[in-house]
């Protein structure tokens, strides 16, 4: 049974609340047919259907303070390139009140520090490997020569370590950084490895934006987990839904049930969806309007007032939110519109409400300047005569192809810009990331892009039947032998090798047949 869902309007007024009203209706009428054998196995459909769901609104204690991730410590080398020291290792952290559970961090036992740099700066990044196995770690929404990205080409051993270096050259943004190993990625993000990337720029500063690194500016890294009953992390999968692990326990910035304290009468929050499956449609428990400010690469032309912005993995988004002294506000998803059908929907976590992170404002809050009208130029890409490629998801596939290692699947020409269309063919949840560039999203299902899409992109979720189209520019890095990657950002489906393969070339030459794997050994 499909569900025909009509696109959302997620200003204030109120048909986004109306639509999921009728989708709720819609939901008690649904008749679901599965296999008899499914349903014997599982105690019968509505059993199996009843405990799909997951709604943890109003039931959270807030009783942990928001951790914030320290700002990584770096250095001056002779060249003037500011160096980092990044160290992925095996940790431990007591999350519950049980035991301790098994994690991986970077520099710490669970996530890493957030790396800041101004554009550009050359930065440098040594990252030691002290896993028990190989891994990479990607600079996600970075541009920077393919040599450097970290995807599953640049993989670090045991023991070994790599050293990137790039010149930051794009606005400010809040990027991150996590492990892209071929066919691991899922597990390694899973288990801990992650981190955000803040890029500065001289004229976002001068905006009189939040700006108080944990204080008014707050980073906001959401995972969700599944706990054994021994306090470790349950990599198990749903037996329905096919999108990765979905779990019922929330951690922001590595904390169990967190509060924040805020001290000024306005607080931005970088949103990062750091999840492996789960889409999240981020609101307020009260409802209040919220400016968004910010996507994946950078400022948004103007603030865009609202009262959702929905994440799917990867994704990022940067919102200020007003408090009065003395309020308490909840950061709560809702369920997010995935324009799947009913089924599929249920299964990979569209009905589920939870609960994020509790703003607790003081009695006395210092004053913050108001928002300005203007942000930042709006994407303009020139389109006329570009090349156009289409890309089909489904079946763990693009375009009918599972990833190849050894196969790079097409060139694009450097200083041109393309138009690359997305199409979902099924009713599974997906979305699509590229690597090395942000995007200028110029439709979704024949329509306009709405005002959270109005910005610099490099991640976005793809409604079934309801092609996206983006217009891609390649500048500055050539390289005929080391490939870029575009991938489904659900980690489980990009881990079943739904993901494939550029490489950007002077103009007319071809790519190499077989991409250079670089091993970073002892």
């Amino acid at each position: 049974m499909g569900f025909d869902a009509s696109p959302t309007d997620r200003s204030m007024s109120g048909s986004s609340t109306r639509s999921r009203l009728t989708r709720r209706g819609l939901l008690k009428a649904a008749l679901v047919v599965v296999p008899a054998g499914l349903a014997a196995a599982t105690g019968g459909i509505g059993g199996l259907w009843a405990t799909a769901d997951v709604n943890t609104a109003g039931k959270t204690r807030f009783v942990n303070r928001l951790a914030v991730p320290p700002l990584a410590p770096s250095r001056r080398d002779r060249s003037g390139r500011r160096v980092y020291d990044l160290r992925a290792a095996v940790g431990s952290r007591r999350f519950r009140s049980g035991r301790a559970t098994v994690t991986w961090g970077v520099n710490g036992d669970y996530l890493g520090p957030t790396l800041r740099a101004a554009r550009g700066e050359k930065v440098l990044v040594n990252v030691r490997n002290e896993l028990g196995e190989p891994t990479t770690m990607h600079w996600h929404g970075m541009h920077l020569p393919a040599a450097m990205d970290g995807g599953p080409h640049q993989m670090i051993e045991p023991g070994a370590a790599w050293s990137p270096t790039w010149t930051i050259d794009q606005p400010a943004a809040t990027l991150w950084y996590h492990p892209h190993p071929h066919a691991r990625t899922a597990l390694h993000v899973y288990r801990g490895l992650a981190g955000l990337f803040i890029v500065d720029d001289p004229k976002a500063g001068t905006l009189g934006l939040p700006s108080r690194y944990g204080v008014d500016d707050v980073p906001v890294i959401v995972q969700d987990k599944k706990f054994t009953d021994t306090d470790q992390f349950s990599a198990e999968r749903p037996m329905m839904g096919g999108t990765g692990i979905l779990g019922d326990a929330i951690l922001v910035n590595g904390t169990l049930a967190p509060f924040h304290e805020v001290t000024t009468q306005r607080t931005r929050l970088r949103l990062l969806n750091a999840s492996t499956a789960r889409v999240y449609d981020f609101g307020f428990s009260d409802d209040r309007p919220f400016a968004l400010v910010g996507t994946d690469g950078g400022l948004l032309p103007a603030p865009f007032h609202t009262t959702r912005v929905q994440l799917s993995p990867g994704e990022r988004a940067e919102i200020v939110v007003t408090l009065r002294p003395t309020e308490r506000v909840t950061l709560r998803s809702y369920p997010p519109d995935l324009g799947t059908d009913l089924w599929n929907s249920r299964f990979t976590g569209g009905d589920d409400t939870l609960d994020i992170l509790e703003l607790c404002a003081g009695h006395v809050l210092g004053s913050s300047p108001a928002l300005p009208g203007v942000l930042a130029e709006r994407p303009d890409l020139e389109t006329a005569g570009a090349v156009t490629r289409s890309f089909e998801l489904g079946g763990h596939r693009i375009n009918g192809r599972r990833m190849d290692m050894s196969r790079i699947d097409f060139a694009v020409a450097k200083d041109t810009t393309e138009i690359w269309q997305i199409t979902n063919c099924g009713n599974t949840p997906h979305n699509f990331h590229v690597h090395d560039v942000q995007f200028q999203v110029l439709s979704v299902g024949g329509a306009d892009p709405t005002p959270e899409l109005s910005g610099w992109k490099d991640t976005v979720y793809v409604p079934p039947n309801a092609p996206v189209r983006i217009a891609v520019r390649f500048k500055d890095y050539t390289d005929p032998a080391v490939p870029y990657m575009y991938h489904c950002h659900l980690l489980y489906h990009e881990d079943q090798r739904m993901m494939g393969q550029f490489t950007v070339t002077d103009r007319g030459d071809a790519p190499k047949t077989s991409p250079s794997h670089g091993h970073h050994g002892a």
